[in-house]
């Protein structure tokens, strides 16, 4: 947009120029009657301001240099604004975009922070992007933000395993925070570092071995992805059970439009907590199926029954299409307790 609007305006003034110097050498040539090279070189050094040499002979010559010096003065003065304005105009441009960005940053909430934006990071951002979850990109390399920009993502130009760079992003009222750095040891501070800063905040890193999961934890991250291993997992079971295999691809990736798994937390303050799965007629309700349950003390149950209660605490494994989900979601929302 701002390159087509350069293009309009180089184009205004090739065509003012044009204009002016036909008219002044047309006008010099009649009212003059000198030659056609003669009556250029007039117009040239009349609409520049360079100066004449002699001053016009006749009345209309007069008015038609004065009507030439002014149209030159018009035209160097939108140059120079185009020029100053193609020179600051830049800076603040993109000075006004940073602090939209930033108060765009300081209004998130429940969001996600991907400590690193490169192949896995990126990836982490297209599943946040089409599942509508809120994000902000934190990297400190030049092609990493540029990447960023191009795709529209929120971000900061920084380290994660600085303190006050976690803080810029919102740490503090983040949801959850991904360490993608294919550099274990930034993994390692960047989990250290987020996890001193906020216990309770849910941290996944990246890690490239056994070894490196283990200090992960032991840092203070709640989950570890080994990116070769669960490849090497992905490729194996692709061969063994196919089907299996696809049908986990499409329902755990929020880049499909079929179906799709959701896990949802039944509160203390949702009405249906309590209830038993018949009760509530889940799959005639939403659509939805609950696959998995898993309870308040850490176990799963793989089969729950039609009869099992629902408690506060318990998270539910669905699967359904979006909208079944949404559904799903809105059966368990919490409401809010009003004092009496």
């Amino acid at each position: 947009m701002r390159n087509n609007f350069r293009l309009r305006q180089v184009g205004v003034v090739s065509a003012g120029i044009a204009f002016v110097l036909v008219v002044g050498t047309v006008g010099f040539r009649h009212t003059l009657r000198e030659s056609w090279l003669q009556s250029f070189y007039r117009a040239v050094t009349t609409a520049t301001l360079a100066g004449l040499d002699t001053v016009p002979k006749t009345n209309g010559a007069l008015i038609l240099t004065i009507v030439l010096v002014l149209a030159g003065l018009t035209l160097i003065a939108y140059v120079g604004a185009v020029i100053v304005e193609a020179i600051a105009g830049g800076v603040l441009t993109g000075a006004l975009a940073e602090r939209r960005r930033q108060r765009a940053i300081e209004r998130l909430e429940e969001h996600y922070i991907i400590c690193g934006y490169g192949r896995v990071g990126r990836r982490v951002a297209d599943e946040f992007r089409h599942s509508g979850a809120r994000y902000v990109v934190l990297d400190h390399s030049d092609s990493a933000i540029e990447a960023a920009r191009e795709h529209g993502d929120l971000f900061v130009q920084g380290d994660g395993t600085e303190d006050e760079d976690l803080r810029r992003v919102g740490l503090e009222r983040a949801r959850g925070l991904v360490a993608a750095s294919d550099d274990d040891a930034a993994n390692l501070y960047i989990a250290l570092s987020a996890r001193s800063a906020r216990p309770d905040l849910f941290i996944v890193a990246r890690g490239s071995d056994e070894d490196a999961e283990r200090k992960l934890r032991l840092a203070g991250a709640d989950r570890v992805v080994l990116p070769y291993a669960t490849a090497g997992r992905v490729m194996a079971n692709l061969v063994l059970r196919p089907q299996v295999t696809e049908f986990l691809d499409v329902v755990t990736t929020s880049l499909g439009a079929d179906l799709q798994l959701a896990e949802i937390e039944v509160h203390r303050t949702t009405p249906n907590a309590g209830r038993t799965i018949r009760d509530l007629r889940v799959r005639h309700e939403t659509g939805a199926i609950i696959i998995a349950l898993r309870k308040a003390d850490g176990t799963f149950d793989t089969t729950p029954e039609p009869d099992e209660v629902l408690q506060p605490g318990d998270v539910l494994i669905g699967v359904g299409t979006p909208e079944e989900l949404r559904k799903l979601e809105d059966m368990f929302s919490r409401r809010e307790t009003v004092a009496g």
